[in-house]
């Protein structure tokens, strides 16, 4: 049996949504269909305004710029987590200063409260797996009196929100919840990815997601960043195309990070049903794994569901009790072997060339090289039926026997 890593879902209502987009709108960039999108994310989320982008990566520049960071800052993110996490930032010239995670996968407040500095203007957290951080303790650090008395505002939007902008990195948790409250709403700015392998998907693509605190006047900030994700021009082109609406500004040195409609097409066919079929299909799979590898004792689950929290269920990131990196790479080759795609998230950044040239450790993260060592993503996607998963369950029982319980035997 073979069985990948992940796969998108591509079933018939994305195929109509998607001619509808070729045949009916004769539109291909943005257009109606991303207006669509964007009114589903803000109806699923409860955010005050949605902006679709074309990338993760570009929501979140985008609005880094649209706060004004820049040179001589400093974003702190943690240190598990994907690079384009830290790229957003460096991209736009900002120093990243990683600081270590807890048991969960994500960002210790506390490592937090003890990186800020005068030159900090933005947090960015992350949502691993889908399960989302303690946004509560996150907020209590930002609004501490220190940290306000240390900000240094060089901005009209830093003047008015008055403490480091808290930017979600919600790549994975569209559909999660925090203290009864949806993903998209627990930050100042969420941005959600839609790549393919992601819950939701447009292929490539991404939304921005405003939950901005006064002064700030939502519809005006909405309408700036429409433009200022369209090379900071006032119309875009299916605006343009209208009979007598040519004319158009430029009112910013904008970004050309805008989704396309024909992108905008598959997402619309997922969001209408994600809340009432494909997340609970996901946390299916999800609970399926929990109640085969909760048997077992050498088996570390990932957090599920409490009376605070609940996942969106992207990841299934299991991690095994007492064993090397190496011998986790075993069991990885083990169970590939056997027809079943297992991925890794992530490998540490400071592990990475890039970060060790700019000098960042992974010794000054020991928490992150921990659940690295031992962690194997397990397939989680909707299409993956029961006895597939099954099939998965007993590919990694199987190869952790093989490599682990001959060692054990023999050491006895």
């Amino acid at each position: 049996m073979q069985i990948p890593f992940a796969l998108p879902l591509i079933d018939d209502d994305v195929l109509i949504e998607v001619n509808d987009c070729l045949t009916n709108t004769g539109w291909l960039t943005s257009g109606p269909k991303v207006g669509l999108l964007e009114k589903e994310v803000k109806k699923l989320t409860g955010c005050q305004a949605a902006i679709c982008v074309n990338s993760w990566t570009s929501g979140a520049m985008l609005m880094l710029r649209w706060f004004s960071v820049g040179p001589e800052d400093e974003v702190i993110i943690p240190s598990y987590t994907y690079s384009a996490t830290a790229l957003c930032a460096m991209n736009i010239g900002a120093k990243v200063v990683m600081v270590d995670v807890g048991d969960d996968f994500n960002i210790d407040p506390k490592k937090i409260k003890a990186a800020i500095t005068p030159k900090t203007k933005a947090i960015i957290p992350v949502d691993i797996g889908g399960w989302p951080c303690d946004y509560d303790a996150i907020y209590e650090v930002l609004n501490d009196k220190e940290v306000k008395a240390m900000f240094q505002p060089k901005s009209r939007e830093q003047e008015k929100l008055g403490r480091p902008l808290l930017l979600a990195d919600a790549a994975h948790s569209i559909g999660a919840t925090y203290q009864h409250k949806n993903s998209g709403v627990l930050a100042d700015v969420t941005v959600m990815s839609f790549h393919s392998v992601k819950n939701v998907t447009t292929g490539e693509g991404g939304v921005v997601c405003l939950n901005l605190p006064e002064p700030f006047k939502v519809a005006e900030e909405y309408k700036f960043l429409k433009a200022f994700a369209l090379n900071g021009q006032t119309k875009s082109a299916f605006e343009k195309n209208q009979v007598g609406g040519w004319r158009y500004d430029i009112i910013a040195q904008g970004l050309k990070v805008n989704m396309p409609d024909i992108c905008a097409a598959i997402g619309l066919a997922q969001i209408r049903k994600y809340k009432s079929e494909l997340l609970p299909e996901r946390k299916q799979i999800f609970e399926q794994y929990n109640q085969y590898f909760s048997k077992h004792e050498w088996a570390i689950l990932p957090p599920f569901d409490n009376a605070e929290k609940t996942s969106s269920y992207h990841l299934y990131p299991l991690r095994i009790k007492g064993i090397t990196e190496q011998q986790r790479n075993e069991i990885i080759n083990e169970i590939s072997k056997k027809g079943v795609g297992v991925n890794v998230h992530y490998i540490p950044m400071a592990m990475l060339t890039l970060f060790k040239n700019l000098g960042y450790d992974i010794n000054d993260y020991p928490k992150t090289y921990d659940n690295y060592l031992r962690e194997i993503s397990l397939p989680i996607y909707n299409g993956l039926d029961p006895d597939k998963v099954q099939y998965v369950i007993e590919s990694v029982v199987g190869s952790y026997e093989k490599i682990i319980s001959p060692k054990l035997v023999m050491s006895v």
